[in-house]
């Protein structure tokens, strides 16, 4: 079992490079207070991972807020990702160069491909490559992949990919990809991991949370920390960021964590990402 401590565990991705086992999501949070607001109080609560995207168009709101909490730089993680239509090697090389100068950064902890595009892998995951070596994101990763696009992206690969972020949430536990994660030393992040709200809506997510004092989203974040499973719960309210913090103070026992492995029914909220429209 995880050993969690606190807001400000870690677990290495990458030589030197540690990331914050509970991060910040910035999904649907939109430049002109929303996402200026969101990440101003998520520094204050004590969070210090930041995840974003090109596809977002926030970066520019995350930057600001970055710059304005006077945290030190070298304290904080900073992801963002390449979207599907910049795949290749220029367009990536570019993608990347503007989204450090929407970010106002000369570099980010994590960069990542944002959906798997089989006919782009090669020429995107290069550009990535010569990125980390060029200092400018000190790890790369991606974003939705299952077993057979680690693959053949590990085969391909000279520097093989630091995490993988995926939908993962008691409903979609995808036990394939955790176990291949593991075995190619891939650290898996989940995105929506309380599904958007919807463990209010799981009975026995319910009555364990109920038993601990704490909420069904709470529950979830424990048990994926739990797993051994990075998270990046995304909200724009105050009192859900504290409450999304607030799992350091319960353990869930080993029948819980059985209870919880029993609700896999392969429920997305998402695309496939087989099936995903590639645009």
């Amino acid at each position: 079992m995880i050993d969690l401590h606190t807001l400000n565990d870690k677990v290495a991705i990458a030589p030197g490079v540690a990331m914050p086992r509970l991060g910040v999501g910035t999904y649907k949070a939109v430049v002109g207070g929303e996402v200026e607001n969101e990440v101003a109080e998520a520094l204050s609560i004590g969070y210090r991972g930041i995840d974003t995207a090109a596809l977002y168009r926030n970066e520019d709101g995350v930057g600001r807020m970055v710059r304005a909490s006077g945290i030190p730089r070298d304290e904080l993680f900073i992801a963002t990702k390449v979207w599907n239509s910049e795949q290749g090697y220029d367009l990536t090389l570019e993608a990347f160069d503007d989204s450090l100068g929407q970010l106002g950064m000369d570099h980010v902890e994590l960069y990542l491909m944002h959906w798997p595009i089989p006919s782009k892998m090669r020429d995107a995951w290069r550009a990535m490559e010569a990125i980390q070596k060029s200092g400018r994101a000190r790890a790369i990763g991606v974003c939705n992949f299952l077993p057979h696009h680690l693959e053949e992206l590990l085969s391909l690969a000279e520097i093989p990919p630091a995490v993988d972020q995926v939908e993962f949430h008691p409903r979609l536990q995808q036990p394939e990809l955790q176990a291949f994660c593991r075995e190619h030393g891939i650290v898996q992040q989940a995105w929506a991991p309380v599904m958007r709200g919807g463990v209010f809506r799981i009975p026995e997510l319910v009555e364990i949370a109920e038993r601990h004092g704490k909420t069904a989203a709470q529950v979830s974040i424990r048990w994926i920390l739990q797993l051994g499973v990075t998270a990046i719960p995304k909200s724009v309210h105050a009192e859900r960021l504290r409450e999304n913090a607030d799992v350091y103070d319960f353990e869930l026992t080993a029948e819980e964590m059985a209870t919880i492995a029993s609700l896999d029914t392969g429920e997305r909220i998402g695309p496939h990402p087989d099936r995903h429209g590639m645009s």
